[in-house]
């Protein structure tokens, strides 16, 4: 059997167990609108995502994954509640040199239900710790939801929790911000410059500035600068609520631990009082679905850099023995995706994929050794 009939095999029985568990199969195009990418993404998705154009359907994207178009499928005709699974291509640029694949297959399962989100996570948890138990990976969990909260919690302009929000899944960026915000380092120095010399009024600015060659009208660059005068005035975020925001941040512990040390937090920051019973109810749900509570590993920033619409519970199961190889499966809650993608209509929403190349290479590497 060749090495791409084999992983398609292994997908096809990765598929089989969730359809097994109550899935319904799906199907999502691989060509996929691009406004809709760009408008939860930004441009940022163009940088790993294949495009095209045409001329009937405007900008066109090789699908990056698969839960984008099934939430759309799902809000505009599923039942609920509601479990689906999917086989197939997902297509992703990768940085020269990088020796990553850019087209390779995903198995997933999702579910949709309103009625008990923590035991909703924990099915999808249990069920694909079970699927690829032979393999003996490492799990680690986090929740997205208690750095969210906690920067909701920030005694700071709105304006700021809502940048440091946007980039809480970009976190040198999100790092750059909160040391300016906490006076840690000063704004750029050309920002600095630009606001001195409005300080003669904004008009007059823009009036001795060179003729206006670009997008935005004075109007708008007014108002940006006014924008950044507000900045600039308001007070720095404390150190006090800083420290405790990089603790949170920096927390890898046991996931019993880690809840024990958050709950800590929360006296201090009662602001992530309720992301924190939230993560009570889903340690109470895995471990009635069999999880080793216990022993599962925890840390705060996990996924932070690959789970950018996830905004709770994240997960991902590891092959240490291969610490070169990307995480073998991967998935999360996304309430937020739902309610952006429904109109404002809103169920919550969580679940994973898998890669089956990465675990037929691991059955390969596995029997070699047992030889």
């Amino acid at each position: 059997m060749s090495d791409k009939a084999a992983i398609r095999a292994e997908a096809s029985r990765l598929q089989a167990f969730f359809q097994a568990s109550g899935a319904v199969p799906v199907e999502a195009d691989l060509l996929q609108p691009a406004d809709t990418l760009l408008d939860l993404y930004g441009e940022d998705i163009r940088a790993r995502a294949y495009t095209t154009h045409d001329p009937d359907r405007g900008e066109l994207m090789l699908r990056p994954d698969f839960t984008v178009p099934v939430v759309q499928r799902h809000m505009e005709e599923g039942a609920e509640p509601a479990r689906y699974t999917y086989l197939g291509e997902v297509f992703r640029k990768q940085p020269a040199g990088a020796n990553r694949a850019s087209e390779y297959l995903q198995v997933g399962y999702e579910i949709f239900d309103r009625s008990n989100p923590a035991g909703s996570d924990a099915e999808v948890f249990a069920l694909f710790s079970e699927v690829l138990s032979p393999l003996a990976l490492r799990p680690v969990t986090g929740d997205i939801g208690i750095l969210l909260a906690a920067v909701d919690s920030l005694s700071t302009t709105e304006r700021r929790k809502r940048a440091l929000r946007r980039h809480i899944w970009r976190p040198r960026r999100f790092r750059v911000l909160l040391d300016r915000f906490t006076g840690r380092k000063p704004a750029p120095a050309g920002r600095a410059e630009l606001l001195k010399a409005a300080d003669n009024g904004v008009e007059t600015l823009i009036a001795a500035a060179s003729p206006n060659i670009g997008l935005r009208s004075p109007g708008e660059i007014a108002r940006r600068i006014e924008l950044l005068q507000e900045e600039a005035m308001a007070e720095p975020i404390g150190s006090a609520e800083a420290e405790v925001l990089d603790v949170i941040l920096s927390l890898r512990e046991t996931l019993t631990n880690a809840h024990e040390h958050l709950r800590d937090i929360a006296v201090d920051l009662p602001g992530i009082s309720h992301a924190v019973a939230r993560m009570a109810r889903r340690m109470e749900a895995l471990d009635t679905a069999g999880i080793d509570v216990a022993g599962l590993a925890f840390e705060a920033s996990y996924g932070r850099t690959n789970m950018e619409y996830y905004d709770g519970f994240v997960f991902g199961f590891l092959a240490d023995a291969r610490p070169d190889m990307p995480p073998v499966a991967t998935g999360g809650r996304y309430d937020a995706l739902c309610h952006v993608l429904g109109g404002g209509r809103d169920i919550p929403a969580v679940g994973g994929v898998i890669r089956p190349e990465l675990v037929q290479h691991l059955h390969s590497h596995l029997a070699e050794n047992a030889r």
